[in-house]
């Protein structure tokens, strides 16, 4: 898609919305869905965001916290810690 100038020289379409590896969101996502049905943090993490959010939305932040979890799991070389990632 060509970006064009709209008001006050923004950009149109030039947004970040295909950005990373799908197959990989798709894991991360899976990935919450199981941490919700199995962890009572996160399934209380996730309804609370999801009744201020939508739960697609809910659901796609978690998968987020735990791809960063994932990171600095495998940054740092610490055990995965459910209350350092609901805070």
């Amino acid at each position: 898609m060509k970006t064009e100038p709209h008001e006050q020289r923004a950009q149109e379409g030039a947004g970040n919305g295909k950005s990373g590896n799908r197959y990989l969101a798709w894991a991360y996502v899976e990935a919450a869905n199981f941490s919700i049905r199995h962890s009572p943090e996160l399934r209380a993490w996730y309804q609370r965001k999801a009744t201020r959010t939508k739960r697609v939305v809910a659901l796609k932040a978690l998968a987020n916290k735990l791809a960063k979890a994932c990171y600095f799991i495998l940054r740092d070389g610490v055990a995965f810690d459910v209350q350092r990632l609901v805070g």
